[in-house]
């Protein structure tokens, strides 16, 4: 089974979508790779759901990626004693270390450091934003604040903090329980919440030790200041664009998603457009006209993927939304100012050889019109350098890792194979045209560019291309 389309599609699962029936349609709907989300999954139903993808992914015959993705820290308001309380704009509220439940004065912020970290200035937002605090004055651990934004506050409702930096570590004891989870079930992909620095992916990729790859989500104001180094740190990016909409003005929020984006591509890191992209959808059939241009927005952009949250967790619609973001995506790569706006955002190589082999294959590619460059990947270099390169001929990458194979199921263009490392070149050669053929890339008489590396099995090797004919039967031929 192969994909008309470049980019790929990440759905997550939840109460509407977590049965395999319902799993398997949105794969063949569309989906790539399955978000399970930590926030609302124990480890048991964590277990179940990995079973049921990989059992699916064995009966379809494709690898299938899963991103386990962590809650992060989680800032939240005490209780109010006589249930939830209007703030008016001008007044002044409260926010302490004091366990008696709240009122319209003040209410506990659970949260001694943060009670700390305020400063006056700094703004306080509660509920995504619904309303509005500033600091006005410290008194120890205790912050007083004007009420910018007027509007109700009630039990548990969350709070960001925009302007200061946490003195917290974006791993809590509740994510470290869920990362080990997530590895020991093997998942391919664990995204960080609320990254704020570099250090934050330290621990994180302490404990992962290769086994998954890191994705650093992009929703505070901190990691834009740090952007290139967080990058730099990461496996992959995620643009959060709702808690970012929340804690930056939403009217910086295009401007940032391309930023992040072309930063991402520059270094050949896959970067995931996230949140609200097909938001009606949870709700009603179709989506608005405004949501479907803001899904081929990231396709024209040439992000790697772009992601279904509750659309697909916990809507009406779930694999009518898949199809439909398949289907935005697949008309928009049929566009010819598709072509032209991912050519012009394509990057200089760097000074590296598989970069100088993977621009290479890109450029021999669209000359000679040939059907497939076929790269033999170990690590997923190889893979992740030639979509950095964004051909617009197909790129089939041969693995003998379905871990890696999986991985890269989350890669702009690139279509996984797991298939045994090659002899000598003659099979890689062959290897290569016979898979290109089998899996519908090439017919015969039609050429194919094979990238790879020698000595085969050594991760980073790329260093070899070369120009083959599929024959009659498959096989291949120099």
């Amino acid at each position: 089974m192969k994909r008309d389309r470049r980019v790929k599609i990440l759905a997550t699962l939840g109460p509407a979508s977590s049965d395999p029936e319902t799993i398997e349609k949105l794969f063949r709907a569309g989906a790539d790779v399955f978000r399970i989300n930590m926030s609302h999954t124990n480890h048991e139903r964590l277990a179940a759901l990995v079973a049921t993808i990989r059992s699916i992914e064995t009966r379809v015959g494709r690898p299938v990626g899963i991103l386990a993705d962590l809650q992060g820290p989680k800032l939240r308001l005490g209780a109010f004693a006589d249930g939830p309380v209007d703030l008016a704009a001008g007044a002044l509220f409260v926010l302490d270390g004091d366990p008696t439940p709240g009122d319209a004065k003040r209410v506990r912020l659970p949260h001694p450091e943060i009670l700390e970290a305020v400063e006056v200035g700094h703004h306080l937002l509660i509920d995504d934003g619904k309303v509005k605090l500033r600091c006005v004055e410290k008194r120890g651990h205790t912050i007083v604040a004007t009420v910018v934004v007027a509007g109700r506050v009630s039990d548990r409702k969350g709070v960001s903090l925009p302007d200061t930096d946490l003195p917290i570590g974006a791993l809590t004891e509740k994510d470290r329980a869920d990362l080990d989870a997530a590895l020991a079930e093997k998942v391919d992909w664990i995204a960080l919440s609320f990254v704020q620095r570099p250090e934050d992916l330290a621990e994180v990729r302490k404990i992962a030790k290769g086994r998954a790859g890191i994705m650093a989500k992009i929703e505070k104001p901190q990691a834009i200041e740090r952007l290139g180094e967080i990058i730099e740190l990461s496996d992959a990016i995620m643009v959060a664009r709702g808690d970012l909409g929340v804690e930056m003005p939403l009217e910086q929020v295009p401007a940032l998603q391309k930023r992040i984006s072309r930063a991402c591509r520059k270094l050949g890191k896959p970067v995931v457009v996230a949140t609200q992209m097909l938001e009606s959808m949870i709700n009603a059939p179709v989506p608005t006209r405004a949501e479907v241009s803001d899904v081929a927005i990231a396709v024209y952009e040439s992000s790697d993927a772009i992601m279904l949250s509750a659309e697909s967790a916990a809507g009406k619609y779930p694999v009518e939304a898949v199809a439909m973001m398949n289907a935005i995506a697949e008309a928009t790569e049929r566009d010819p100012t598709w072509r032209q706006i991912v050519a012009a955002q394509r990057t200089e190589p760097e000074a590296t050889g598989a970069d100088a082999i993977t621009a290479a294959a890109r450029q021999i590619g669209e000359t000679l019109n040939v059907a497939a460059i076929v790269c033999l990947t170990q690590s997923g270099s190889t893979g992740l350098r030639a979509a950095r390169e964004r051909p617009f001929t197909p790129v089939v990458a041969l693995t003998a890792s379905p871990a890696m194979a999986r991985r890269l199921a989350l890669v702009w263009g690139v279509h996984c194979v797991v298939a045994a490392d090659a002899r000598d070149v003659d099979d890689m050669v062959d290897r290569a045209c016979r898979i290109a053929h089998g899996e519908g890339w090439a017919r015969p008489g039609q050429r194919v560019i094979v990238v790879g590396g020698v000595p085969f099995g050594t991760p980073g090797s790329t260093n070899m291309l070369r120009i083959a004919f599929v024959g009659a039967d498959g096989s291949g031929a120099l």
